[in-house]
């Protein structure tokens, strides 16, 4: 759950950038509080769907786009994550420990 929140945070900060806003003009937009945005850009705190749809609105970004961003974002962490993981050990039913093929 840490990185879909960082990688959400990510994504909107950015946005933001790209736009030249600041936190205060998006929480003004979004009515929401300057601090909460700030949190949730941070990856400290979890954004309701009300909350992400107000957000998205007030950084001009369909809501499928940010989610796209982030499962793309999750998507890469998965693969860098197996990728560098250990070989998995199984064992055999004589109870030898094995290094597994996959």
């Amino acid at each position: 759950m840490v990185l879909f929140r960082r990688s959400l945070g990510d994504i909107l900060r950015n946005r933001r950038a790209e736009l030249g806003l600041t936190l205060r003009e998006v929480s003004g937009a979004a009515r929401v509080s300057l601090g909460y945005i700030s949190e949730i850009e941070r990856g400290q705190k979890e954004a309701s769907s009300e909350l992400l749809s107000s957000l998205c609105d007030a950084l001009e970004m369909p809501l499928s786009d940010v989610l796209r961003e982030v499962a793309d974002a999750v998507a890469l962490e998965e693969a860098a994550l197996v990728a560098a993981a250990p070989t998995p050990i199984t064992t055999r039913r004589t109870g030898e420990v094995v290094a597994s093929a996959a």
